[in-house]
Order: structure tokens, then sequence, then C-alpha cells
């Protein structure tokens, strides 16, 4: 009897100085140990949080990065397309891209639902001296205005590839450490397909899902390698999507730069350089 008094003694005593470690006044609003799980709502405010550094914990933790950012400067080259300009993903979508191939317009800018292109002498020519044409995409069913270019910002957001590379069923794995102009980033690469790309888009409305997989899957492409590097902050600094089949190839690269700079800006063009052309449907990314 008095062996097991001085047992319950002894663990009324370790409990006592555990819950005295773990509730000071100092700790109230700190939050969850490394290793435990954190409290969530009915209505998460964010997305999920690395919980290691394995490659899907880095992964989401490169995710949780670009939705920080909000912006960067991009390059890129997507099939026959290649051009440079600020990008802005949240809180609202704006786009100013300078192409560098041949196309229809030299430059593109979107700014929320609105879009403009030309900036060049073409435009200028064909439009009595002004040299920026202003379109909108026409409403939906429901009234909703869609952005413009969507095809193209869809596969530049930095966002909706590291969802891909983050959604459940896809093969992630650490390549090695490798040089990038002047710093040392960490590749990885994710085993996905076009199909599962798409579907992880969630907040996208369905016919931009569809639009965005029949982008990723030219010739019929299955298969699709995402290869990402990343800083040393987790920050995505290039992205390329390979994929092949029957009658076409996917080969797309982006590189992102200045990611949350604080000095990248997206201007629409003065309104006495612009004419308004009403709304237009803008086509498909050829490959």
């Amino acid at each position: 009897m008095a062996g097991r008094q001085r047992l319950a003694a002894l663990v009324a005593v370790v409990l006592l100085a555990t819950g005295l470690t773990g509730c000071s006044a100092d700790d109230a609003s700190s939050s969850a140990p490394s290793g435990s799980p954190t409290p969530t709502s009915a209505t998460p405010t964010g997305p999920a949080k690395p919980t290691d550094r394995s490659p899907h914990g880095v992964l989401l933790s490169a995710q949780l990065a670009v939705q920080t950012a909000r912006r960067a400067k991009v390059s890129y080259r997507l099939g026959n397309d290649a051009g440079a300009g600020p990008l802005f993903w949240q809180p609202k979508t704006a786009l100013q891209i300078k192409r560098s191939s041949p196309a229809d317009a030299e430059q593109l800018i979107v700014v929320d639902t609105v879009g403009y292109q030309g900036g060049d002498a073409a435009t200028a020519a064909r439009q009595g001296g002004r040299h920026w044409e202003r379109f909108a995409v026409p409403a939906d069913p429901d009234g909703r205005r869609e952005v413009p270019y969507a095809g193209l910002i869809d596969l530049l957001n930095p966002v909706e590839a590291l969802a891909a590379a983050t959604a459940d069923g896809v093969d992630a794995r650490f390549v090695g450490e490798e040089k990038f102009e002047d710093s040392t980033v960490e590749h990885y690469q994710v085993t996905t397909t076009a199909e599962k790309y798409a579907a992880a888009q969630t907040p996208l409305p369905q016919a931009r899902r569809d639009g965005l997989r029949a982008a990723l899957a030219p010739g019929g492409s299955t298969a699709l390698t995402l290869d990402l590097w990343l800083s040393d902050k987790d920050q995505l600094v290039k992205l390329q999507r390979t994929g092949s089949g029957d009658t076409g190839r996917a080969d797309d690269s982006v590189v992102y730069t200045d990611l949350g700079g604080a000095l990248l800006s997206v201007q629409a063009p003065a309104e006495t350089d612009t004419v308004d052309t009403g709304t237009r449907t803008v086509s498909p990314l050829a490959r």
C-alpha cells in the first residue's frame, strides 16, 4: 500500500511539473511546438504548412513562399511563345509582358479583368496613331468576367505549379544541389499528369482547368514531369515542364526573379493612347 501511495504521489508530481512547463503567461499566444498538430478552424484561412524536410515538405514550404510573395518577374518560353515581365497573382491578377518572339502583339497587359495588347508601331498604324487595344473577355453564363490571357497566366503562375507538385498521388524526389546563375539551388522533380495538374487547381473554374489540361498535353501526352529549382529560402526560381505524346511535346520553362519585389508594378496604358475594341476570346497558346 505504501508503495502504491509513493507511486501515485510521483505521478502527480510529474503531471504537475509538465503542466507548469507548458502553460506560462508568456506562452499564452505562442504557436504549437514543432512536431505537434496545429489547431485548425472549420474554415482554414491558408494553405497546408510543411511538417518536415522531405521533398513533399519542402515543396509545401515553397508553395507557402510564393503565396506570400504574391508577385514576381517572369521570363518564359512556352512552346513558340516567349517573353518577360512582372506577374501578380494575388490579391488580383495583373500582368505586363514584352514578347521576344514573333506574335500578333508585341506587348500584353492585364489589369484584373481588362486586357490590353499592342504597344508597337503596327498597332498604331492600324488604330489611327493609338498604340494600345483594350478589350475584355465575354462574360460566362453566370455573368462573371474571366481574366484576359488566363491560359497564359495559368501556365506562368507559380502557385498553380506548386499546387500540382504537392497534390495527392504525385511522386516527388530530391535530385540534388546545382548551380543556377550565381546561386546554389536545390533541384526537385515531380512526376504527374496533365489531368492531375489541372485537377489540383480547385480555385479555378472548370473551363480554365480544361484549358490548362489541354495546354499541358499536346499530342495526347499523358505523363508530365515537373522540374523545380528552389533557393535556400524555398523560393521557386525556375520551373520546367516536359511531356510527350503521339503528335506533340510539352517543353516549357519559366524563370522567377524578384519574388515579392516592392518595385514591381503593372500600369494600364494612357486612355489617350488606347482604343476600346470591346470583347474578344483569347486563343489558347500554340505549341
